[in-house]
C-alpha cells in the first residue's frame, strides 16, 4: 500500500456554533436510531452504500474507507448487514460491487478505487437502487456527496419510483452548496428517508451518520416511534422518515 496515510479520524475538528448545531443533530439521529430492535421480518439488513468518487471527493473517500467497518459493527447487534458499494467517477463510469457481509472485504474494494474528475451521476445511482430492489431486498440507500449537476426533475422522478418501492434514501451532504441541498432534501423526502449535512472533513460526524443508518437498515422504526413522544429531535427525525 506504500507510505502510510494519516488517520482521518485523528484530525481535530474546530467547533463553531454551526458545527455544534450539526453535531447535535447527528447525535440525536444516532441516539434514536441506535435504539431500534431487530427487523420484524427477521431478514438480514441490506444497505447500498453509494459515494461520489469524482476528484473533489478523494479526502472523503479516504475517510469513508476508514469508517466503513463501524457500519458493520453497529449493525451486528440488530441482525447483521450486507453492503453493496456503488460509486461514480470520470466520464460516465458508474459501478456497483456484489453484496458483501464483511468489513475487510468492503475495505479491499474501496481501497482499489481512486477518485477521478467528472460530473455527478446520481440518476444512475437511483436507477441502480430500483433495479436491485426489484431483484431482492434493499432496506436503505446511503449516499454521500457534495454536488449535484443533473436535472432535478429527473432525480425526483427516479426518487419517486424508489419511494414507491419502500427504499428510504439517506442523503448526506458534505459542505453548504444550496443547489445540492435542495436536491438531496427532495430525494430524501420522496423516498421517506432523511437528509443531513456534515462539515467538510468532519470524520466524526460522517462516522456517526453511517453507523446510525446501518443500524436502521438492520432494524426498524418501532423504537424510534416510541421515543418520539418525549423528544423533539426524535419527532423531527420520525417526520423525515415518514413524510
Amino acid at each position: 500500500m506504500g507510505e502510510k496515510t494519516p488517520d482521518p479520524l485523528a484530525k481535530a475538528e474546530t467547533r463553531t456554533p454551526d458545527s455544534r448545531v450539526r453535531r447535535a443533530e447527528v447525535d440525536a439521529f444516532l441516539s434514536q436510531v441506535r435504539s431500534l430492535g431487530p427487523r420484524s421480518d427477521g431478514a438480514r439488513g441490506r444497505l447500498i452504500f453509494a459515494l461520489d468518487a469524482t476528484m473533489s471527493r478523494q479526502p472523503t473517500w479516504d475517510t469513508a474507507c476508514a469508517l466503513q467497518a463501524d457500519m458493520f459493527r453497529e449493525a451486528a447487534g440488530a441482525g447483521g448487514l450486507d453492503v453493496q458499494l456503488v460509486y461514480y467517477r470520470g466520464i460516465g463510469e458508474c459501478r456497483a460491487s456484489g453484496w458483501v457481509s464483511a468489513s475487510d472485504r468492503l475495505a479491499r474494494l474501496m481501497g482499489a478505487i481512486d477518485c477521478r474528475g467528472g460530473n455527478t451521476q446520481i440518476a444512475k445511482v437511483l436507477s441502480h437502487v430500483r433495479q436491485e430492489k426489484n431483484a431482492g431486498p434493499v432496506h436503505a440507500l446511503v449516499f454521500v456527496g457534495d454536488a449535484m449537476e443533473e436535472s432535478l426533475d429527473t432525480l425526483c422522478a427516479r426518487a419517486g419510483e424508489i419511494g414507491l418501492l419502500g427504499v428510504p434514501c439517506f442523503m448526506f451532504q458534505e459542505g453548504p452548496d444550496a443547489i445540492t441541498e435542495q436536491a438531496f432534501r427532495e430525494i430524501a423526502r420522496l423516498t421517506r428517508g432523511a437528509y443531513c449535512r456534515f462539515a467538510p472533513g468532519a470524520a466524526e460526524e460522517l462516522r456517526d451518520l453511517l453507523r446510525a443508518v446501518a443500524t436502521y437498515a438492520a432494524g426498524g422504526l418501532k423504537a424510534l416511534t416510541a421515543a418520539s413522544a418525549g423528544s423533539q429531535a426524535s419527532r423531527l427525525l420520525l417526520q423525515q422518515l415518514r413524510s
